[in-house]
C-alpha cells in the first residue's frame, strides 16, 4: 500500500533534530518527549476543528519517522530484514492511543538479526507505544495468510518503513488473489465476518452505548466494504472506484462526511480517556457533546449529540448495505443468470429482490414509495429491495409531503404493511432505514435517532 507523504510541522516533530538529541541524550526521556509533544500538539489542533482524518495521519507519519530513527540505530549488518507497517497504521490511521502494528519481515538469514530485532521492540515498549508485533518469514506470512484471512487483511494494507523492500514485495505476490483468498471466497468470509460482528451489537446502530469502531454503521463497516474493493478491484480505497453502479456522488459525500465524523468521535474518546477507548459510554458521551458545543435546552446537550451519531450510524449502515449488495451482483452473481420475477408493471424481483422497473418510477408514481414496503412484506419469495432501487427511494422521499399523507390510497398502503402477518416489524424498520417512515409520519422523523438519555 502506497502513502501520500506527510511534511510535519516543526512545531510538532522535528526529525533531525530529534536525532541529534538522541546522540546526546538518552534514548528512551528522549522518545517519550517527542510523543508527548506531538501529543499535545495533535489535542491542541483537534480543539481548534482540525479534521480528525488529518490528525490520524499526521499522527501516523510521526510515529514512521520516529521509528525509522530507531531502526536506523540498529546494526542491521547485510541481513534481509524490514519494518513493516499493518493494520489500521499500515492504512496510514493512527488514533492517540491504537495499537501500532508492526511485522518484522526477515529472510533466510533472519536468525543472525535475532538479537536486535529484541533490542528494537524492547525500546519500542520502553518508550510507551503500544505496540502489537508479529515476526515472520515470507513463508510463513504465506503460510498463515492462506489459513486466517484476518492476517490477510493486515498484509493487504501493509507498507514498508524501513529496510528490505523486496522481501514485502514478495508477499504481495504470493498473497495475491490468483494464488489464494480469490475475491468470491474472500467476499463471503467479510460478509460473515461482519454478521457475526453484527450479531454481537444486536444487528442495530441505535444500542444505548455503541462501539464507534465495532457497531453496525461504525468504522469498521466502512473498512470492510473497503477490502473487498481492494481485493477485488485492485483499487487502494473506495474512492477509487470511478463506477457510479458502485458509489455516486451523493454517496461518495456521505462516505466523506461520515467516516470524517466518526473519525473525530473515536479520537475524541481516545483524548478524553487517555487510552484506547472505542465505546461511547454515557459518561463520556456527555464530554463529547461538550466537546461538539451542545447545550442544553428543549433537549438535553448528550440526546442533540447522540441523535447526530445515530443518523451518521444510520446513513453508514446504509451505505454499506447497499455497497455490499453491489459487490454481491459484482463478484458472486456475475456468471449466473439473472432469475426475473414480474410481479406487476412497476415491480418485479430479481435474484431475490425487489426493483423497480423504470428510473422514473417514483416520480410517476409516488405512491410506490409505500408500495415496495407492502410487496416485501406480503411475499416470502423476496429477501430485499435491491441496491438500485434503495438509492431511488432515498432520491425520491422528497415526495411524501402532506398531499401524499392525506392520499386515501397511500393511507390504505400504509394500513395494509401494519396488518402484515409475518414482515410487519422488518417493513417498519426498512422504512424508518430509508426514511420513508419519518417523512409519512412527521413526529417519528424528529425522535429519528433520539434516545432517552436520563432514563429517570
Amino acid at each position: 500500500m502506497q502513502t501520500r507523504e506527510i511534511t510535519l510541522p516543526a512545531a510538532m516533530f522535528d526529525p533531525r533534530k530529534f536525532c541529534q538529541q538522541l546522540d546526546e541524550r538518552e534514548a528512551i526521556a528522549c522518545c517519550k518527549d517527542a510523543i508527548s509533544a506531538a501529543t499535545d500538539y495533535l489535542h491542541g489542533q483537534f480543539r481548534e476543528d482540525v479534521g480528525a482524518g488529518q490528525l490520524i495521519r499526521m499522527r501516523a507519519a510521526f510515529i514512521d519517522q520516529l521509528l525509522a530513527a530507531l531502526w536506523d540505530r540498529q546494526d542491521w549488518g547485510e541481513c534481509e530484514v524490514a519494518l513493516v507497517a499493518v493494520g489500521g497504521y499500515g492504512r496510514g490511521e493512527l488514533h492517540p492511543h491504537s495499537d501500532v502494528d508492526l511485522l518484522l519481515l526477515v529472510g533466510d538469514k533472519g536468525e543472525t538479526v535475532k538479537g536486535g530485532m529484541e533490542a528494537f521492540l524492547t525500546l519500542l515498549w520502553d518508550i510507551g507505544l503500544n505496540i502489537a508485533h508479529s515476526v515472520r518469514t515470507v513463508a510463513q506470512c504465506v503460510q498463515q495468510a492462506g489459513d486466517d484471512i484476518t492476517v490477510l487483511t493486515n498484509l493487504m494494507e501493509a507498507r514498508v518503513i524501513r529496510g528490505d523492500a523486496t522481501l514485502m514485495q514478495q508477499v504481495r505476490e504470493l498473497t495475491g488473489s490468483e494464488h489464494m483468498w480469490p475475491s468470491a471466497d474472500f467476499f463471503k468470509a467479510k460478509l460473515d465476518e461482519q454478521k457475526a460482528r453484527h450479531a454481537k451489537f444486536a444487528d442495530t446502530e441505535d444500542n444505548l452505548e455503541p462501539n464507534v469502531n465495532s457497531s453496525p454503521g461504525g468504522l469498521r463497516d466502512l473498512q470492510i466494504i473497503g477490502w473487498i474493493a481492494e481485493r477485488h478491484f485492485g483499487v487502494e480505497s473506495l474512492e477509487k472506484i470511478t463506477s457510479e453502479e458502485f458509489l455516486n456522488p451523493d454517496e461518495s459525500d456521505i462516505l466523506d462526511r461520515g467516516r470524517g465524523f466518526m473519525w473525530r468521535v473515536r479520537y475524541a474518546l481516545h483524548m478524553i480517556t487517555d487510552r484506547e477507548e472505542d465505546r461511547l459510554l454515557f459518561d463520556h458521551q456527555r464530554e463529547l457533546a461538550e466537546l461538539w458545543g451542545f447545550q442544553d435546552g428543549d433537549k438535553l446537550a448528550v440526546e442533540q449529540f447522540m441523535q447526530v451519531y445515530y443518523r451518521w450510524a444510520l446513513a453508514l449502515s446504509q451505505l454499506n448495505e447497499v455497497l455490499i449488495q453491489n459487490f454481491d451482483q459484482a463478484i458472486l452473481r456475475c456468471d449466473t443468470a439473472n432469475d426475473i420475477q414480474v410481479i406487476n408493471d412497476r415491480f418485479q424481483v430479481r435474484n431475490g429482490y425487489l426493483e423497480a422497473c423504470s428510473a422514473d418510477l417514483f416520480e410517476r408514481t409516488p405512491a410506490a414509495l409505500l408500495e415496495v414496503f407492502l410487496l416485501c412484506a406480503q411475499r416470502e419469495e423476496i429477501e430485499g429491495i435491491s441496491a438500485p432501487t434503495i438509492r431511488l427511494i432515498r432520491n425520491h422521499r422528497y415526495l411524501v409531503d402532506d398531499a401524499f399523507r392525506a392520499d386515501p390510497q397511500n393511507k390504505r398502503t400504509f394500513l395494509d404493511i401494519l396488518r402484515a402477518p409475518n414482515k410487519m416489524a422488518r417493513q417498519l424498520r426498512r422504512m424508518a432505514r430509508y426514511g420513508i417512515l419519518g417523512r409519512y409520519l412527521p413526529e417519528f422523523g424528529q425522535i429519528t435517532g433520539q434516545m432517552q438519555h436520563d432514563l429517570f
